[in-house]
């Protein structure tokens, strides 16, 4: 299978793999989204990791979890989470991770960040990045709930990774140019 371009919004919607570490939640409740994206050449997960938590996008995103949490985090802290050396990253921990994929989950352990690269027969790389929200207990019934703020923000929430996904493409791009230079 040819792989195919990444362009603005060019990262699809598609179910996780099998072999997902994200996977746990989305089979136990949880809401769980997969988007994936395919560049041409070998991405090795460290070199996404670190394009992906170094975009100008999610560096926003790091700006105001050192305001609003205090939870500063840097590029070369990135660079270690990339390289396996760093097991906390901001808001987030590292729940798993292997070869080709990491699992985070957020200080409050409601949200999962995944992020993984599959080879595509020698000639691509498919980048796969998806999230969880874990439903919380209702105190009045029991019953787990995503709460309203979950339901209003998810519109936002599917735009922003697909902008996410498109960042790290960009910045993936532009290091395998800097290494082929």
């Amino acid at each position: 299978m040819p792989f195919m371009a990444a362009t603005f919004l060019g990262s699809k919607p598609c179910e996780l793999p099998a072999s997902a570490l994200l996977r746990r939640y989305s089979e136990s409740g949880a809401y769980a989204d997969c988007y994936a994206a395919e560049l041409p050449g070998a991405i090795s997960r460290p070199m996404y990791v670190e394009a992906f938590y170094t975009t100008w996008l999610f560096k926003l995103e790091r700006a105001i979890l050192r305001w609003a949490v205090r939870r500063p985090s840097t590029d070369i802290q990135a660079r270690q989470l990339a390289q396996g050396t760093l097991q906390s990253f901001a808001a987030w921990r590292v729940e798993g991770q292997d070869a080709t994929q990491i699992l985070l989950g957020d200080f409050s352990g409601r949200t999962k960040s995944w992020l993984m690269v599959a080879t595509i027969g020698g000639e691509g790389t498919r980048l796969y990045f998806g999230s969880a929200v874990v439903p919380v207990a209702r105190t009045s019934d029991g019953k787990r709930s995503m709460g309203w703020v979950f339901h209003a923000l998810l519109g936002f929430h599917r735009l922003y990774a697909r902008l996410l996904l498109h960042a790290a493409c960009a910045r993936v791009r532009k290091a395998q140019a800097a290494q082929s230079a």
